[in-house]
């Protein structure tokens, strides 16, 4: 049978698309009529009643008085739902940082040397920090609202009645209900099992379904992939075996990531680099006669003296080296876009997945319940003749479905299809039963009918037929005009048997109608707007996944490949999986195996699923999303979670984590700039032994217009590029030019205005800030590319609030500045525009540079030889 479309959370299963219109076609005049079995919870009693191993201390589980009991005793499964971090350390994380703690030490100098306005910096950190703190908590708040509608509740058999509870009212010796899809969240011993098959490839590494029968342990961190079944807790709380490793796959967290860790590099250099400079200044001022004083020494009641002059410099250069607003900007954006997302019901299981986002360039996805409808509807059942004297196909398939213990979404809408037809299920006993498998790719029970046992297989046609049967060829031909065809055959041995399903005899197609999604193609057309590539990913025939490709005019939908013809070098496997687009009758395995390839050829890889077949490559790839009605097991792996199963939200998504990341990088490279102006202005300064023109008051002054109001507002500005590896490097080939212009620029300037003194006048200092303040906005300018009208209207408000510090009395004896002198003022621009023509040339030269490296052929792939594949499409 073709891959599941896993119910969603409670188990309902979507009817919008099978409980209207006409009955389907059945070429069968012997229909049954008795009303079938209504729901899922009537199949699973039919195979309850079925004989077969299972504890009988299980029929009631606890009762209210010994669970009581065990949560008083603390023998409960006291696992938080998620390890956010709390309040407090959310303020300490934010307060107790390492660029804080270098403010603190620089503002202690000027609390003592004062004035005040020399330490109005703190007051910008101070306002820094209580925005981090009030982001962080907003979006702890979105996290753990969204957690809650996430978070699995187990079915757990109490006083005699199948219940669900939170995962954390689980208590020891609670007998629980699992189905295909569940994870196990406790450790236990099986007390029954249906033909229950359990992966434990995330805990083991290997991914072969492992048979559980009553006796058997199952282990927390597991998942259903098979059969239905029920356990009794042993271990739970800390004690299970893989809740430490639960909790701490959901922790809120920044760490990580490339964008962390280059900004942490970055600031360790700086660290090391205030040092040597500090003392260079200090030296200087102390020793080589570069030191000023205030006009008005006694002011405010400040120390002076060539000693508080000399710190007084000092701090205002070290002020500037601190990229004081990187860190805070940083963890903005990041919970921004949790807050922007969790609006859009995603939530964001692993804060770092914001930043893959933003790096995605392809995009593999299921077909079922995320191109298509989740709901199908039965169409027809096409005689093959292969029933003679038997039962008639229809009421075989309704038999089958009443047994079902775990309706998938083609069993749903058999068994929705067999009502209509007033189809009634027979009163057959199970004697086996073969639960369905995306591994086997089929389902079956064996019967003891009244003309004797009979074993019947219901799933894929070029699965279960030989090759070149009429049956396996008629269903390809379906399956290309959309149709989603399984075969009902006769098997030769019980199906619950090692060499099942044997000999087949095809006896029905049952054919399927599913819808594709309304938002599905719009979605993809983003995608490829954005050079985004899609890849669809299904356990369908081949030719159905290639059907509904071209009707969303997926590129490559003309040539879809079956997956279990790929080759199996490893290489030759992810470049056939590069090349195509659609993917049919592909495996848990292989959907592994092709995003792991995907990778390898240097892509950065989202994969969207919703079911158990899913988990091994959502757990693979470097975004997992998962649709929030999907199975507890493919929500528990994946990094994100599209709480109503809109598969349109994911374009949002993507440009959130572009939007974050890209801006972040804008503005690292605004506040290094900053940095580096600052040390090359500090080190020439101090080796010329003249003053620093600086008093930290300035230095406020020209980093809150130039980069710091600005960079709040680019921070959280649209931006749909694409990241790509390289942090670090691109940050500094926008800093280090435009950081070394602008600081020489600075220096030409005070050189210029100063005429051979040591010791500068306010008019001196005022004509520096001139040319610094020109200078960084434009390299503001640069980076706000492309441009609109509010970047536009910020830069000129920015020039606006300098203009007025300059040229109001309060601002002037706030800021101490002169511009009486329009000589030094001209002087000061003239200077400005030389850099700007410098940084604009070398801004040039580098997009070009930048720009035939990414249109130049990629390097470190195998050589494209179509001869040596060894895969047929379809």
């Amino acid at each position: 049978m073709p891959e599941r479309s896993d119910r969603p959370e409670g188990g309902a299963q979507s009817t919008a698309d099978g409980t209207q219109g006409a009955a389907p076609t059945v070429m069968d005049p012997s229909a049954d009529a008795e009303p079938p079995p209504s729901d899922v919870g009537a199949a699973r009693s039919a195979l309850d009643d079925r004989p077969g191993p299972h504890d009988p201390s299980d029929e009631a589980g606890l009762s209210s008085d010994e669970v009581a009991e065990r949560v008083a005793t603390g023998r409960s499964n006291d696992v938080p739902v998620r390890a956010g971090r709390t309040v407090a350390q959310i303020v300490r994380a934010n307060v107790f940082t390492r660029i804080n703690a270098m403010i603190a030490v620089l503002f202690s100098i000027i609390a003592v040397i004062g004035p005040v306005q020399d330490g109005l910096f703190a007051m910008v950190i101070l306002i820094n920090t209580l925005i981090g703190i009030v982001q962080e908590l907003r979006a702890k708040r979105t996290l753990d609202r969204l957690a809650i509608v996430n978070a699995a509740r187990p079915r757990v058999l109490r006083d005699g009645a199948v219940t669900r509870v939170a995962t954390q009212e689980i208590v020891l010796d609670e007998i629980l209900e699992v189905g295909v899809g569940d994870q196990i969240v406790v450790d236990g011993t099986v007390t029954r099992a249906g033909g229950l098959e359990v992966d434990e490839s995330l805990l083991t590494g290997e991914a072969d379904p492992v048979v559980k029968l009553a006796g058997d342990t199952v282990m927390s961190g597991s998942f259903v992939v098979a059969g239905t079944g029920r356990f009794r807790a042993t271990k739970v709380g800390r004690h299970a075996y893989a809740a430490r490793l639960a909790e701490e796959a959901s922790r809120f967290s920044l760490v990580h990531s490339e964008l962390r860790s280059g900004i942490d590099r970055i600031l360790t250099w700086i660290t090391y680099a205030l040092f040597p400079i500090g003392g260079l200044l200090i030296y200087s001022q102390l020793f080589m006669g570069g030191h000023v004083s205030l006009e008005d020494p006694t002011a405010g009641g400040q120390l002076s003296g060539p000693l508080a002059d000399a710190l007084r410099g000092m701090v205002a250069a070290l002020v500037s080296m601190i990229p004081e607003g990187l860190i805070l900007l940083t963890s903005i954006a990041f919970a921004v876009g949790v807050v922007r997302l969790g609006r859009h019901n995603c939530l964001v299981q692993e804060l770092p997945a914001i930043e893959g986002l933003a790096r995605v360039d392809v995009v593999c996805t299921d077909k079922t319940g995320t191109l298509t409808e989740a709901g199908m509807k039965l169409a027809e059942v096409r005689d093959l003749g292969g029933y003679g004297d038997g039962p008639a196909p229809a009421r075989v398939l309704a038999a089958l479905a009443a047994v079902d213990p775990d309706h998938n979404a083609s069993m749903a809408a058999i068994a929705r299809g067999c009502e209509a037809m007033g189809q009634a299920a027979p009163d057959w006993s199970v004697t086996a039963l073969a639960p369905f498998s995306s591994a086997r790719k089929w389902s079956g029970a064996s019967f003891a009918a009244p003309g004797g046992e009979e074993h019947w297989v219901l799933g894929a046609a070029d699965v279960l037929a030989a090759p070149g049967d009429p049956a396996s060829e008629e269903a390809a031909r379906l399956g290309a005009q959309g149709h989603r065809v399984l075969l009902l055959a006769r098997a030769s041995v019980r199906v619950d048997s090692e060499d099942a399903p044997g000999t087949v005899v095809p006896v029905s197609l049952v054919v399927l109608d599913q819808k594709v999604r309304a938002d599905a193609g719009p979605t993809l057309d983003y995608f490829a707007e954005q050079g985004v590539e899609v890849k669809i990913v299904s356990g369908d025939h081949a030719a159905s996944v290639g059907a509904v490709g071209r009707e969303l005019r997926l590129p490559g939908s003309e040539r879809p490949v079956d997956a279990r013809r790929l080759p199996e070098d490893d290489g030759e496997l992810a470049r056939t999986v590069e090349e195509h687009a659609v993917f049919g009758r592909v495996g848990p395995e292989h959907k592994r195996d092709m995003v792991k390839g995907l990778r390898g050829r240097g892509h950065t890889v989202a994969m969207t699923g919703d079911g158990v077949n899913d988990v091994l490559a959502l757990k693979e790839a470097d975004i997992g999303v998962a649709m929030g009605s999907g199975s507890p097991a493919s929500r528990s792996v994946a990094q994100l979670v599209l709480l109503d199963d809109r598969f349109a939200v994911l374009p949002r998504v993507v440009a959130e984590g572009r939007r974050v990341i890209g801006n972040i990088e804008r503005v690292a490279g605004l506040f290094l700039t900053k940095t580096v102006y600052t040390m090359t202005l500090a080190t020439v300064v101090g080796l010329l032994a003249v003053a620093y023109p600086f008093f930290p008051r300035h230095a406020t002054l020209i980093n809150a217009v130039t980069f710091g109001i600005p960079s709040f507002f680019l921070a959280l500005a649209p931006n749909t590029d694409i990241v790509r590896p390289g942090f670090v490097l691109r940050t500094l080939r926008l800093a280090i030019p435009s950081g070394l212009v602008a600081g020489f620029a600075a220096v030409t300037t005070y050189l210029l205005v100063l005429g051979g003194r040591t010791v500068p006048e306010p008019a001196d200092r005022t004509a520096v800030v001139i040319t610094l303040c020109a200078t960084t906005l434009w390299v503001l300018l640069l980076v706000a590319r492309p441009y609109v009208w509010w970047k536009i209207l910020l830069v000129g408000s920015m020039v606006s609030l300098l203009t007025l510090a300059m040229v109001t009395p309060l601002g002037r004896w706030f800021f101490d500045l002169d511009v009486s002198d329009p000589t030094k003022v001209l002087t000061a621009l003239a200077v400005a525009c030389a850099a700007i023509a410098a940084i604009t040339v070398i801004r040039v030269v580098d997009d070009r540079m930048t720009a035939r490296s990414r249109r130049a052929p990629q390097t470190g792939r195998p050589e494209e030889d179509s001869e040596s594949r060894t895969f047929a499409p379809v």
